[in-house]
């Protein structure tokens, strides 16, 4: 099913990253902004971020408010936090595809890669 879908692990607290929020763009030429959502208690959105004939090729990028989300779950950050969002771009050759996109996370560091 074409869709494009997301989830966040916070692996410094070793949980579902809960309350994130999370933007989508899509670049074709300008950056537009396509899409928005908050990560539920599981770390994951409730709904695709896009899907359908919203989900077209192309070159995207995931925001991700992780500061915001670090500085609400008690932890002792820098000003400004070393990742206050982290800008995941790819790249969807293949709409007709579930591209899920995950991102683990902590508040030194980062890794994500195309899930299923």
């Amino acid at each position: 099913m074409a869709r494009l879908t997301t989830h966040v692990l916070d692996t410094a607290q070793g949980k579902p990253g809960a309350g994130i929020a999370v933007t989508v763009y899509r670049l074709d030429g300008e950056r537009r902004r396509v899409a928005a959502a908050t990560t539920n208690a599981d770390g994951r959105c409730d709904s695709p971020l896009l899907d359908g004939a919203d989900f077209v090729a192309g070159v995207y990028e995931i925001v991700f408010g992780v500061g915001e989300y670090y500085a609400r779950t008690g932890n002792t950050l820098p000003e400004p936090p070393f990742l206050g969002e982290v800008i995941l771009r790819f790249g969807v050759a293949a709409p007709e595809q579930h591209y899920h996109v995950p991102l683990l996370v902590s508040p030194w560091s980062y890794s994500t890669y195309r899930g299923s």
